[in-house]
């Protein structure tokens, strides 16, 4: 019930001019937003204001952060578990000025876990906030805003059928990342697939609880899945009360999917 009422809120959040869903492609298809599980709304939502540019919102019980290009959903609740150590092992921002903000990061008073030079030969970090929510940064110094969403990466021994699995249902194309070369695209998102030593928990119940998409038809997407034998969580319904449509689905490494129409209007 939990989940079906938290799908309810998500998309009923009003979305700020400069948040905007990314164009659908040719499908109807664009990158919606990560929900994540943690135990104080108000840190996180500090955060993610102050440090990477989001602007607040709340709509009923659910609060959030939009960023361009996506939204960050909270659940108060204690989390499993990190999102390290689960498939959705982390997602990941572009920042115009990588040194630049994490001076600000270590000001604040938070550690950094590393700094490295990323696959596509740019200046990363990854750092990890409360709860166990891991980000990665990549420097991007044409970026038009000081930070935007940028890319999701799941870790799993099966992350080559994975990545197939996602193309397949998704209808999308295996487009490499710098040197990653098992990664795909959604409008507004990059999906990045990698190898690891034995098996990573399912995201439900983890610090990385979820990730979604935006359809333009949700109804015959839900029929084509339906056809090629996709089980949903949550099967396809409207919620006239807010003009929305969800379902809700898990890939095979057990990531949780939530899938909308109506999202980009609000």
């Amino acid at each position: 019930m939990r989940l079906f009422l938290t799908a309810v809120a998500l998309v009923s959040l009003a979305a700020p001019a400069h948040a905007q869903l990314a164009v659908p492609n040719e499908a109807g298809l664009t990158y919606g937003h990560v929900h994540l599980n943690v135990t104080d709304v108000d840190l996180h939502t500090k955060i993610w204001v102050e440090h990477f540019g989001g602007v607040a919102t709340q709509k009923g019980f659910l609060r959030a952060v939009r960023m361009p290009g996506t939204l960050i959903a909270f659940t108060e609740a204690e989390p499993d578990g990190p999102s390290q150590g689960s498939v959705m092992d982390h997602f990941g921002v572009k920042v115009r000025d990588t040194g630049k903000w994490l001076e600000k990061w270590k000001a604040a008073g938070y550690t950094v876990d590393s700094e490295f030079t990323g696959a596509e030969g740019q200046h990363n970090a990854y750092v990890t906030l409360p709860d166990g929510v891991r980000v990665e940064l990549q420097e991007d110094q044409m970026l038009p805003v000081e930070v935007s969403g940028y890319h999701i990466h799941f870790f799993t021994p099966e992350f080559e059928s994975l990545l197939d699995w996602y193309v397949d249902v998704f209808g999308l194309e295996i487009l490499p990342r710098g040197r990653i070369e098992t990664t795909t695209n959604v409008p507004g998102m990059n999906m990045s697939f990698g190898n690891t030593q034995g098996e990573h928990a399912p995201s439900a119940g983890r610090a990385i609880d979820h990730i979604g998409f935006e359809l333009d038809d949700l109804e015959a997407f839900c029929r084509q899945l339906e056809a090629k034998g996709i089980e949903f969580d949550i099967a396809f319904r409207e919620v006239e009360a807010i003009e929305l449509k969800i379902a809700f689905l898990t890939d095979p490494s057990g990531t949780r999917i939530e899938l909308t129409e109506g999202y980009d209007r609000y």
